[in-house]
């Protein structure tokens, strides 16, 4: 059989999951992944260096898919920053969700250290130049060194509270991950309502929600 002449970046992607799931494990090299789809082992390397490459770009494109959805919708545009936090959550979710099966064989033996994981790299640097553009209102500290740090400390707590609902997500066994959207709107409002120094009813109900899934799922 002739080998494909054409296969663009988002078919080695699609074929790639395909293959994972399929066979319950990663390729063994790229010439038997190549081989398995009928195209030039060539042909993979013009998109990506590495398996490991090609892992922590299917992440990115996840981000990448959400930003895209979002910027062409013309009520995400006029939506403040807390707002336009949780429309990003949501669809973001629903893109994992779309990919779930994947998702989960990549990421379940890691769930308890996503902080560190190497395969979310591009992800966190996508997603933490999102918070930096978000516009979120913060203190006026009137002093350009604390300045730097405080908005360095907004983006790096939101890139945990990401990984805090992907590990919800990753356990959570409700219909249509109802409870992950329960999840997504108590942390995002918690978040704001902090920065604002807002009154501590969303932190409490917050906690308690936790503290009332944990015993559950324990």
């Amino acid at each position: 059989m002739a080998k494909k002449n054409t296969i663009s970046e988002s078919d080695i992607i699609s074929l790639y999951m395909d293959y994972v799931l399929e066979h319950n494990a990663n390729p063994n090299s790229v010439y038997v992944f190549a081989k398995s789809n009928n195209f030039e082992e060539a042909k993979f390397y013009e998109f990506f260096g590495s398996f490991d490459a090609i892992e922590k770009h299917i992440f990115k494109t996840f981000l990448t898919n959400t930003l895209s959805a979002l910027h062409a919708s013309d009520d995400y545009l006029s939506f403040d920053a807390r707002n336009k936090l949780l429309s990003f959550y949501f669809t973001f979710f629903e893109n994992l969700t779309a990919n779930r099966s994947y998702v989960v064989y990549v990421l379940e033996k890691h769930k308890n250290s996503l902080k560190g994981l190497s395969i979310l790299s591009e992800l966190k640097s996508g997603f933490t130049n999102y918070i930096k553009d978000l516009g979120i209102e913060t203190i006026d500290i009137k002093q350009e060194q604390l300045e730097k740090i405080q908005n360095k400390a907004i983006q790096e707590s939101a890139w945990v509270q990401l990984l805090l609902t992907l590990k919800f997500w990753l356990e959570d066994t409700s219909a249509s991950f109802e409870k992950t959207d329960i999840f997504i709107e108590k942390s995002v409002n918690t978040s704001f309502d902090v920065l604002n120094i807002a009154p501590l009813k969303s932190v409490i109900d917050f906690g308690k929600f936790i503290f009332k899934e944990k015993i559950h799922m324990n």
